[in-house]
């Protein structure tokens, strides 16, 4: 490689140096014509091209012409300066991809209001995901016990109490309903209700159990606790908020490949 095909850049005081392809990976962007000459705009300082832009973020623009894929780091939250700088570039597909990273950056949020009222407790979670609340529905369920069936053809052995298992109610896509405990009126224990959270396999009637259980699974799935608060209904239920930002993710284009064009050979004549 010669050094013609090397290119330094004084990116606000920092410096970059890098291949003159992966600058004109995007043609039509400015760093393209940067280094064609077509952009006359940026100066060549001691053999550097001069760029009075952010260096520090220059480098996530460097990382995506490499890759056409960005991947930033967990903490980082410059998104709306960096998509700035990607228009400032000329590299549209870089500021559209944080266009909608952005829109996917809102954090999940979760609401557990609890009732504990004498022998039973009464849950009802509201999330403003559906894909979480559809994973959290699928991990919950409830079991009612039955009435113990009569010992068939009259055997010593005592009856067994059977258990129905049963989801939680869903009166929308965004909340689900349950409640565990007795009501105190049923004999023989018949008609508890537990719950079980998967993946633990315990079938707790306590509600205070349930509760620690289900606030142990949503901080297990990356959920915080951001606040605690008593109702305002005046029924003396609590309410638990949870929050949840979303994981990074790559962000990448497809180039497609310029179509290469295959030359038929004439027909010789005979």
């Amino acid at each position: 490689m010669s050094s013609g095909d090397l290119v330094t850049l004084n990116v606000g005081g920092k410096i970059f140096t890098t291949r003159r392809s992966t600058l004109e990976q995007f043609p039509a962007s400015r760093l393209a014509g940067m280094v064609d000459g077509r952009d006359q705009e940026f100066k060549i300082v001691d053999g550097q091209i001069f760029v009075d832009r952010d260096g520090a973020l220059f480098s996530s623009i460097l990382d995506f012409l490499r890759n056409c894929e960005l991947l930033l780091p967990s903490d980082f939250s410059d998104y709306h300066r960096l998509q700035r700088e990607a228009l400032f570039y000329g590299l549209d597909s870089l500021a559209d991809l944080l266009s909608q990273h952005l829109l996917q950056l809102r954090p999940i949020l979760m609401e557990v209001h609890f009732l504990n009222r004498n022998t039973q407790a009464f849950f009802r979670v509201f999330g403003s995901c559906s894909k979480t609340m559809e994973m959290l529905t699928r991990r919950i369920t409830v079991f009612v016990e039955q009435p113990p069936a009569l010992a068939r053809n009259n055997n010593s052995f005592p009856p067994q109490v059977a258990l129905l298992s049963l989801p939680p109610q869903r009166p929308s896509h965004h909340d689900l309903l349950f409640h565990c405990g007795s009501d105190g009126t049923t004999e023989n224990r018949a008609g508890v209700r537990y719950i079980s959270i998967k993946p633990d396999n315990r079938k707790l009637a306590n509600g205070t159990n349930v509760l620690g259980l289900l606030v142990d699974t949503l901080l297990k799935e990356g959920f915080y606790l951001v606040s605690t608060r008593a109702s305002a209904s005046g029924d003396k239920s609590e309410c638990y908020v949870f929050e949840r930002i979303k994981s990074p993710q790559v962000l990448g284009v497809n180039k497609t490949p310029k179509p290469e064009t295959t030359t038929m050979p004439e027909p010789s004549e005979k």
